[in-house]
């Protein structure tokens, strides 16, 4: 697979349709074309009240349009920008990023905010902020939300300020590579997933849990010396960790692994 760089200028949606492509999913201009059409109707529910824009919005984005869950939901078609606006099916980031977008064209400001699982959009008219769900286009209260972070971390998690931060175009994109790279591994395409990673990491160079997901990820492929000298690093850098001393086995095991060239 061809070497990609992440650039840091980061557009939506163009970004996300060129990282698809490059992983050999949606094509680029087929996913433009899509996002052009979508993004020239939307002009039509212009009025002059921005809370009747944004309800307008709703109503069309979920029930003319008919965007909606997609059923294979942690596939990697659900978490494909292009494949979202193409067949008007995906995940909770995928359907909060084309809302998002089609806000914007209709002057409204909505963000993406990153819950632990879930994507949700958070919506700030004349002084009322509110949560949407991108799946259904539902308001959700704050015992809501708390739900979805406890479904995600366990009963006993706290829904922390830090959660409803309100997302850089970065940290959505990112998001989405992960997203990508989960439904890689669902279906064993690990040289996709692989690259996924490789990815991740020019952006996030220190986050030494990629290197650990990038050596499980090239273990599959049989390239056990990318696999060793990613958890090597990993042990380097993060001595303390809980799982460092697993992760010691996991390495010594490796080693002893035939190994595949490619």
């Amino acid at each position: 697979m061809a070497k990609h760089q992440m650039k840091d200028a980061v557009k939506i949606p163009e970004t996300a349709f060129e990282i698809t492509q490059h992983l050999g999913f949606s094509q680029e201009k087929k996913a433009l074309w899509a996002w052009y059409e979508i993004a020239g109707s939307v002009m039509s529910l212009y009025v002059e009240d921005q809370q009747q824009r944004f309800e307008g919005l709703l109503y069309w984005f979920y029930d003319d349009l008919d965007f909606c869950v997609r059923d294979d939901y942690f596939s990697v078609d659900a978490a494909d920008l292009g494949r979202c606006i193409m067949t008007r099916q995906g995940n909770s980031t995928t359907l909060a990023t084309v809302l998002i977008l089609l806000a914007k064209q209709l002057d409204i400001s909505l963000e993406a905010v990153l819950l632990p699982g879930h994507t949700v959009v958070r919506s700030h008219i004349n002084d009322n902020v509110i949560y949407i769900d991108p799946l259904t286009g539902q308001q959700l209260s704050r015992h809501q939300l708390h739900i979805l972070v406890r479904g995600e971390l366990g009963n006993s998690a706290m829904l922390k300020p830090k959660y409803l931060k309100t997302a850089s175009l970065k940290r959505l994109i990112t998001r989405m590579l992960h997203e990508l790279k989960a439904g890689c591994i669902v279906t064993q395409k690990f040289e996709q997933a692989m690259e996924c990673c490789n990815l991740l990491l020019q952006w996030h160079p220190d986050d030494v849990s990629l290197n650990r997901e990038r050596a499980f990820i090239a273990q599959q492929l049989g390239c056990i010396k990318v696999a060793i000298s990613d958890l090597q690093h990993f042990i380097d850098s993060s001595p303390h960790d809980p799982v460092t001393e697993i992760v010691k086995i996991q390495l010594k095991e490796l080693s002893q692994q035939p190994q595949t060239y490619h």
